[in-house]
């Protein structure tokens, strides 16, 4: 009896199920499959870490990007205004990041409120006129690399006919293998605007603050 017991510590030995557990997990692991994500065969979760984006062309993933516009209502408060049709493709090496190019464009009548009938006035004629300007459009100049995970892109704003160079600031959120093997990237990037710059109405606010939440798959 006693010889069992001395057999049973011994596989219960904290030496001995760390090999166990070391010879079970580290090959999963290794494989690219987070043991512990509970993610399904060929769907990989993203890391922060850039480098995992291979060199190519991407295309942004409409079903997971999105722009918001924060404008000041009289000083009061932020209200949030939401566009949700967009497109934008990204040339990327991670191994030269700064010589990234991007060119984005937004459908201005896909503008939302939380206040009723409030998205129709705003891509109405009295501010974005959608039909005479139905694209807002961006085409980077220069990207710049900041930090591991941060960087500036500069690059050409164009809105209701009006061009004017804007910076936003990049902030990686995650890049890797994506879904059956193509690799995603997503950034939120945040920039300013003077409204009056652009053709809009001076009670808008000094500064329309813009936030980017994009997502890019790698095309074939």
């Amino acid at each position: 009896m006693s010889k069992r017991r001395d057999v049973r510590a011994s596989l219960l030995s904290p030496r001995v199920l760390a090999a166990f557990l070391a010879l079970v997990l580290v090959p999963a692991i290794g494989h690219g499959q987070s043991a512990s994500s509970g993610l399904p065969p060929g769907v990989y979760p993203a890391e922060q870490d850039y480098k995992l984006a291979l060199a190519g062309t991407y295309a942004l993933d409409p079903d997971h990007a999105a722009i918001i516009a924060r404008v000041s209502h009289l000083g009061y408060s932020w209200s949030i205004f939401r566009f949700d049709r967009l497109d934008a493709t990204l040339k990327w090496d991670p191994a030269n990041p700064n010589g990234a190019a991007l060119s984005a464009k937004v459908e201005t009548a896909s503008i939302t409120s939380n206040v009723k009938g409030f998205g129709e006035q705003l891509a109405g004629d009295d501010f974005l006129k959608s039909k005479a300007f139905p694209q807002a459009t961006f085409v980077s100049t220069a990207f710049r690399q900041t930090g591991p995970r941060a960087g500036k892109v500069d690059g050409t704003l164009t809105l209701l006919g009006h061009s004017r160079p804007v910076t936003f600031d990049v902030e990686l959120v995650g890049a890797g293998k994506g879904l059956t093997g193509q690799p995603r990237i997503g950034a939120t990037a945040r920039a300013g605007i003077n409204p009056v710059e652009f053709g809009l109405m001076p009670l808008l606010g000094p500064s329309i603050d813009i936030v980017a939440d994009v997502e890019f798959v790698r095309t074939p």
